[in-house]
């Protein structure tokens, strides 16, 4: 036990590597990952011995890229910029400029690679933050370029962004492709929401507190909800969205890590492989729907006009780059089942979408309810529902709802809330959810990223629905108002099995 006042233990910095991100002047980069940099060098994370590559079409030189660094720091990591923080960033910064399907390009990166090499040491970690068409293609290349080979004890790694594929047969082909030319221990296929804080805690809570992880089954557990809103639109992606869908953007990926989190067995310990391994077995426990019980355990909704916050936001179909008939769905609502013993007849419900009445990212575990029979000569008309609810985004914590008695000479109870908010605890620094998840890739722990099967996996309990819906009418949508709770028909998803869904927007939570 450390002595009271003692600080703990400081992580130890990044091995040293060559960072090499390709799309290096995409909005992802910019908002996401310069700033993650940035958070890593303030806590002291990154190795002296470090260097980032920029690869991208435009035909911009070293001088050129080190200011977009610069603008991109300025706008998106926080107020207060530390200068010499941004400086020792921007003398490790080069540019290759180059299409992603032309080997020159890999060429001129190899040089560029080799001149780094005697401040850096040789190690590599790619990063694929460009459209998923090319993900393989600039796999292929870094194989062909020799760039792949890990010799002299010296590594090379590859992160892949989410989507990964459109469907099952996609994913098997892109995976099938990348592993042709990177091992398995050298691909970290990220997904940002697993960088969070919150949702790390969920292994803590579960498993650090014997009194929680005791109830974690079909005997105490009524159902689960799980709920991803967002209040944007579709901010100037009309041309991806309108070709993916909030189904394949948000759920095999999102959605499935929080619910594999949720539902999976313990670990016999937190190393990489014995957690993605529990991981896995709930994803491969999915219930397979046919495509008759997709489509009936399943809602598809689109944004019609409405309000949101204040803004007047368009009809999904008036968006730019959108089909005036598009079939896309923005929300959707599923009802999945577990298929092992400890969650035999559990539902799980899951919700997400775009342009909805408030930004909540929640996991919500309603626990069965006690008997009623030794309060019913008591004015109690019924008993408040017992939830905890994990709170992943916007108000970072979990809560716990249950019954006590109201003061005064009668027995009356009413529901109560116990909070613990993040805030309140730790001090919780500027974050964009990729500083743990790069800082583990540096050092080759991939507790928190996806296994080939984990993809392959979820996709398989995702078919059927994507076979269900193309066999549909083309009309199957449920339109929704922009601003609202979503789709009226996802409340019956619910109400049919006496439930109902927490709401996005409480009043009083």
């Amino acid at each position: 036990m450390e002595p009271a006042g003692a600080q703990p233990p400081r992580p130890r910095r990044a091995a040293p590597c060559t960072l090499v991100v390709f799309g290096a002047t995409g909005d992802m980069t910019k908002r996401l990952l310069l700033p993650s940099l940035y958070h890593l060098a303030i806590d002291g994370l990154l190795a002296e011995e470090f260097a980032i590559v920029g690869v991208s079409r435009a035909s911009w030189s070293d001088d050129q890229f080190r200011e977009h660094i610069r603008g991109s720091l300025a706008k998106f990591a926080g107020a207060a910029l530390k200068p010499k923080i941004v400086d020792w960033l921007l003398q490790r910064a080069t540019y290759v400029p180059g299409d992603f399907d032309d080997t020159a390009t890999f060429d001129r990166l190899r040089g560029a690679l080799d001149k780094a090499t005697p401040t850096t040491g040789g190690n590599r970690l790619f990063y694929l933050a460009t459209p998923p068409a090319v993900f393989a293609e600039v796999a292929d290349h870094l194989g062909r370029a020799g760039l792949a080979r890990e010799e002299n004890g010296l590594w090379s790694r590859l992160i892949v962004e989410k989507p990964f594929g459109n469907d099952l047969a996609s994913a098997c082909e892109l995976n099938r492709r990348i592993l042709a030319v990177f091992s398995e221990k050298q691909v970290f296929r990220i997904d940002h929401f697993l960088g969070k804080e919150t949702v790390q805690n969920i292994l803590a809570l579960r498993f650090a507190n014997g009194m929680f992880e005791s109830l974690w089954n079909r005997d105490r557990i009524d159902h689960v909800q799980i709920t991803v809103a967002e209040t944007v639109a579709l901010e100037g992606r009309g041309k991806f969205y309108d070709a993916t869908g909030a189904l394949r953007d948000m759920v095999p990926n999102h959605l499935f890590q929080l619910l594999s989190l949720i539902a999976m067995e313990p670990p016999s310990c937190f190393a990489a492989d014995a957690v993605r391994g529990e991981k896995t077995k709930v994803l491969q426990a999915v219930h397979r729907y046919s495509a008759a019980e997709a489509l009936k355990n399943s809602v598809r909704g689109q944004y019609a006009g409405g309000t949101v916050n204040g803004q007047t936001v368009l009809p999904y179909r008036k968006e730019p780059d959108v089909a005036p008939d598009s079939n896309t769905e923005t929300y959707v609502a599923l009802r999945l089942t577990v298929d092992n013993w400890r969650w035999s007849g559990v539902p799980f419900y899951l919700r997400t979408g775009k342009a909805l009445a408030a930004r909540r990212t929640e996991i919500a575990i309603k626990f069965k309810e006690a008997p009623f029979t030794m309060f019913r000569d008591t004015p109690v008309e019924k008993l408040a529902q017992n939830f905890i609810v994990i709170r992943i985004a916007p108000d970072e914590g979990i809560a716990i709802w249950f019954n006590a008695k109201v003061p005064g000479p009668q027995l009356r109870l009413d529901g109560v809330r116990m909070d613990f908010k993040y805030k309140d605890y730790f001090a919780v620094e500027p974050s964009t959810g990729y500083e743990t998840l790069i800082y583990d890739c540096m050092n080759g722990d991939q507790t928190l990223f996806q296994h080939a099967e984990d993809v392959e996996a979820a996709w398989g309990a995702v078919q059927p629905l994507l076979d269900g819906w193309r066999e549909a009418r083309a009309n199957d949508l449920d339109l929704y108002p922009a601003g609202s709770e979503g789709p009226a028909a996802a409340d019956n998803l619910l109400a049919r099995d006496h439930r109902s869904w927490r709401p996005i927007a409480p009043k009083n939570q």
